[in-house]
């Protein structure tokens, strides 16, 4: 089952990305400038990822990727694939767990680990 994961950029602004049952990112989303607009989106596009549209597209350099679109908006972009086949499965993968993944919220990053 897949995972939203919400945590900060650099830049201060909040991101949250689909990871896959294995843990890697399979797309990114825009950047929020509020972290309750982005764990909104996250929750909206968890109810609707079935009815997304998936756009593919490849690079000069041969890689290939996609961006998720709803209502004409480009809400987040994949991470770079080697082949065609790999975005498939990697579209597969959000339309089948993507409504049940659960929201991982690492914005605050209060991590304390004792010595």
């Amino acid at each position: 089952m897949g995972t939203f994961v919400i945590s900060k950029r650099f830049s201060g602004d909040y991101k949250f990305e689909f990871t896959s049952r294995k843990g890697k990112t399979i797309f990114t989303s825009s950047a929020y400038e509020l972290r309750m607009d982005c764990e909104a989106d996250a929750e909206y596009l968890r109810s609707v990822l079935e009815n997304c549209s998936y756009v593919k597209f490849k690079t000069s350099k041969g890689k290939f990727f996609f961006r998720v679109v709803i209502d004409d908006k480009v809400v987040a972009v994949s991470r770079k694939y080697s082949t065609e086949l790999m975005v498939q499965k990697g579209i597969n993968e959000i339309v089948k767990y993507g409504s049940k993944a659960e929201i991982l919220d690492f914005a605050n990053n209060d991590f304390v680990f004792e010595d």
